[in-house]
């Protein structure tokens, strides 16, 4: 059975999912066509059912539960990883919602802490991660929401931290930041997800324990080759929550889908 799989190229993915594309796990007979998008990308992918296996933003979830479930294994969850947001002048909190925000995509996770941070901020632009911090400096936006590696090379372009939206979600719920996890089409079967159950949780745990082999895989794909980046990135983004959600992550998300409905952020 041929499984479509999809995720970032970023490092902390290409890092999980190195041993399901390279065949160094047991893959139980399935087999894998996998495609690499940014994470907007990977949302509207979901969106349009084109994937059967694939990493999205836990907002974009919150939408696709109907016909997709969530993985136990994958997620991006933890403390002090949170997006931020960043600016080239010095910038006060209560004076976000009279300005242009850059954010990366509608339906990424950052966009909903944003959201929640700043519920009256209107003025938006959605765009590629990748384009946020030289749409700040250009002045096409007064201050953006950065995620992935950008948040440990904006400091290097001149840009200084407004807020990093994780510390306010942690400080308003004492859990972790859900922020992306793997999901799986329903119209599989029960059978075939408990085997991507299985394996995924396996390509995790092999590469927490086999990190030097699968770091190839992640150079190749990287947009920062900086290699003390990588690491970090890594560091911060697979962690005891990647290889299990467990009773606190899964109480992050559902937290998560609680507050957006309460505050109406979500259909």
């Amino acid at each position: 059975m041929m499984i479509r799989l999809a995720f970032s190229p970023c490092p902390n993915d290409t890092f999980i999912f190195d041993a399901i594309v390279h065949g160094k796990i047991d893959l139980e007979g399935l087999q894998f066509d996998f495609r690499m998008k940014d994470v907007e990308s990977l949302n509207y992918l979901a969106m349009a059912g084109k994937a059967d296996m694939i990493k999205v933003s836990y907002h974009a979830y919150l939408y696709l539960q109907p016909q997709y479930i969530l993985l136990k294994s994958g997620s991006a969850l933890g403390t002090g990883n949170g997006p931020l947001l960043i600016a080239k002048k010095e910038i006060l909190p209560e004076d976000i919602p009279l300005l242009t925000i850059a954010i990366p995509g509608e339906f990424t996770s950052a966009h909903l802490l944003f959201r929640l941070a700043f519920p009256s901020a209107r003025l938006k632009r959605f765009m590629v991660f990748s384009e946020i911090e030289d749409a700040v400096l250009n002045g096409k936006a007064d201050a953006g929401v950065i995620i992935h590696e950008n948040r440990f090379t904006y400091m290097e372009k001149g840009l200084s931290k407004v807020m990093d939206l994780g510390e306010f979600w942690e400080a308003q719920t004492l859990l972790p930041v859900p922020l992306g996890g793997i999901i799986v089409k329903k119209s599989l079967g029960w059978d075939t997800i408990t085997r991507l159950n299985r394996i995924m949780h396996r390509s995790v745990e092999y590469a927490m324990t086999h990190g030097p082999s699968v770091m190839p895989f992640v150079r190749a794909n990287a947009r920062e080759i900086n290699e003390e980046v990588m690491m970090k990135h890594i560091g911060l983004y697979v962690n005891e929550f990647t290889l299990e959600l467990g009773e606190k992550g899964n109480r992050a998300v559902a937290k998560l889908m609680e507050i957006a409905r309460q505050k109406d952020l979500i259909s």
